[in-house]
């Protein structure tokens, strides 16, 4: 196992804009570091435990997983643009104040397996990265570690943006403005990581 390549490749999925950052830098700026941390462990548990569940099935799940990736990918987007609309709602002040919630922790684990980004991901490591010669349960539990391991930084830190950012952000209109911004990159993402899903697409692979 090239572990040293793994752990670049994660590296750069993991820091590299997508809906998982884009949603934990809105959450940072929205509901501060605390109340965005259960979201953020659960979001790098869950692609931790998706990595190694697709490493060790993935000899008998890839022909059922590829007639059924493009339903996913479906799911997936329908799932972010209805992410995109709530994070561009985030923040209004009305006559009170804002009612809305963070994803929280068990929101975050399963945000994964509707994310395209992330099934992109899981599919290239397991497929890259197992060795032939090595039992895929202990691969499995492997990638798994080196996941989170790796990945937990580089979502905090755009966790750690959004809070940096927030003091910026402090009138209604800047904070709309944001909102609907980071709104806009994650329903574009969501139609761009489908496009890449899509039988004979033609647009270059997103990292």
């Amino acid at each position: 196992m090239n572990l040293v390549a793994l752990v670049t490749y994660l590296l750069v999925m993991s820091i590299t804009p997508g809906p998982n950052n884009l949603v934990l830098a809105s959450s940072g700026v929205n509901y501060g570091f605390s109340r965005t941390l259960p979201a953020l462990l659960g979001m790098t548990l869950g692609l931790s435990l998706q990595v190694g569940v697709l490493t060790v099935f993935l000899g008998s799940l890839m022909e059922w997983m590829a007639s059924v990736q493009l339903y996913l990918a479906v799911a997936g987007c329908v799932y972010l643009l209805w992410l995109s609309w709530g994070m561009a709602r985030a923040g209004r002040h009305g006559d009170g104040q804002d009612k809305s919630k963070p994803i929280g922790f068990w929101g975050g684990v399963l945000f994964n397996w509707l994310n395209p980004k992330v099934w992109l991901m899981s599919f290239n490591i397991a497929m890259v990265f197992l060795p032939a010669s090595m039992d895929p349960l202990h691969a499995g539990l492997i990638f798994a570690l080196v996941t989170f391991v790796v990945g937990l930084p580089c979502v905090a830190l755009w966790a750690g943006s959004g809070v940096a950012i927030r003091r910026f952000l402090d009138s209604p209109l800047r904070l709309r403005a944001f909102n609907c911004s980071m709104a806009a990159m994650l329903a574009a993402t969501a139609f761009w990581l489908l496009a890449q899903m899509l039988p004979g697409h033609s647009l270059p692979a997103m990292i």
